[in-house]
């Protein structure tokens, strides 16, 4: 269903009329302030040990005290902690090249695009797409329900990919699309969605889809296939795991009025990060760092419900910016986002758009368009640079 464009929102806002106090006033106010700051000293010192603990990141070990101790002849103990031990650690730096489907179909096409990948650009990883968006998998997976539902596209082996990178003189990561699913319920129709009136299979019958099914992370069997995959990853040796399409279909009114009432809950949230979090936990177990992938178009219309800081485990984002999808503009239903120009300015002027939503996160930025250059891209690596991303995926 196409939504109209209703134009850009033009925000006002209103001054605030202040009057002044009289003596009187000045006084009570100046004694309430010294009080209450006494107060919100002491429940500060109360609440702020709980509140740290609570906030910090699943995985992440306590900051230790910086203040060196000292014992009662006032020399500090042989095993205080220097100030410089007890940092936390900065975030890691992904720079990567991103290889696309075609590439993974054969030993020839993984080595012609290892070949083209720019040797003078700070490329560390090649990022291959184990899992594609749509569910095809390209590599030679042992998973029988992959085998099934004809979702396997590839016959290299993880192996065989692993080696074909190191051998490049880069390091392997994997990229595996989640929710964004169309084969596995096919053949478990318990991965995907159910309608609540007869338990028939949901298809997303928007044409560009051709109404195919989603599976969905409120699904135990779609959960477990998504894990076991991750771990034929970790064990083949991927050292960074890139989990896409962490996300629910667009649905319409008509959609949720078929479905289960929680989809269409402001909670929902609630499954995409617990999904998110077991992935993360199958990447760490298995010796591999895990990053959220989102899409800046989806993030533009509204679809992007897994990014919520405080319950991720994981707080490394890859913001992908297709210039195809950018190219015709995009639209939530009430502001229209237009991008002109070249990647490099549809890039920067999608994350001046984006980078307020992205503030809790340490963000890696993939540029990518099928009509851009390796000039165009690098320029656009850049752009993102200069405004604070120094992490990147090109291609």
């Amino acid at each position: 269903m196409k939504r109209k464009h209703k134009g850009r929102k033009i925000y006002k806002t209103k001054e605030k009329n202040y009057y002044g106090k009289s003596p009187l006033g000045k006084f009570l106010s100046a004694a309430l302030t010294v009080l209450l700051i006494g107060g919100i000293g002491f429940i500060g010192y109360s609440v702020a040990e709980p509140v740290i603990n609570y906030t910090q990141h699943k995985g992440d070990k306590p900051e230790e005290n910086t203040t060196s101790a000292e014992t009662t002849d006032g020399t500090a103990p042989e095993d205080a902690t220097s100030p410089t031990e007890g940092a936390p650690k900065a975030p890691e730096r992904f720079t990567a090249a991103g290889l696309v489907p075609a590439d993974m179909v054969s030993a020839a096409a993984l080595q012609t695009a290892l070949s083209a990948v720019p040797r003078d650009a700070g490329v560390e990883f090649v990022e291959v797409p184990l899992k594609a968006r749509g569910g095809k998998i390209y590599y030679a997976t042992a998973n029988q329900a992959a085998v099934s539902c004809g979702a396997v596209s590839s016959q290299l082996t993880l192996a065989d990919i692993v080696k074909a990178i190191e051998d490049s003189g880069f390091k392997p990561a994997a990229e595996i699309s989640t929710f964004y699913d169309n084969q596995l319920p096919t053949y478990l129709p318990e991965a995907g969605y159910v309608t609540v009136d007869d338990g028939s299979q949901w298809v997303d019958n928007d044409p560009q889809h051709g109404g195919a099914p989603w599976t969905t992370p409120t699904s135990a069997e779609a959960l477990t296939y998504i894990t076991d995959i991750i771990g034929e990853a970790t064990d083949a040796g991927f050292e960074r795991v890139i989990c896409t399409d962490i996300m629910y279909p667009y649905f319409r009114e008509s959609d949720l009025a078929l479905l289960d009432e929680q989809y269409g809950r402001t909670d929902r949230f609630l499954a995409l990060t617990s999904a998110a979090n077991l992935f993360y936990e199958k990447s760490v177990s298995g010796g591999a760092s895990m990053y959220v992938g989102v899409s800046a178009a989806d993030m533009l219309r509204g679809n992007c419900d897994v990014l919520n800081a405080p319950l991720l485990s994981a707080n490394t984002v890859v913001l992908s910016i297709d210039t195809d999808e950018l190219k015709d503009g995009v639209t939530d239903g009430k502001m229209l986002y237009e991008f002109e120009g070249s990647p490099a300015d549809m890039t920067e002027k999608c994350l001046g758009f984006l980078s307020g939503r992205l503030t809790d996160f340490n963000v890696t930025v993939r540029i990518s368009g099928s009509a851009a250059t390796a000039e165009e891209l690098a320029a656009a690596k850049d752009k993102a640079a200069a405004n604070g991303y120094s992490s990147f995926v090109i291609g």
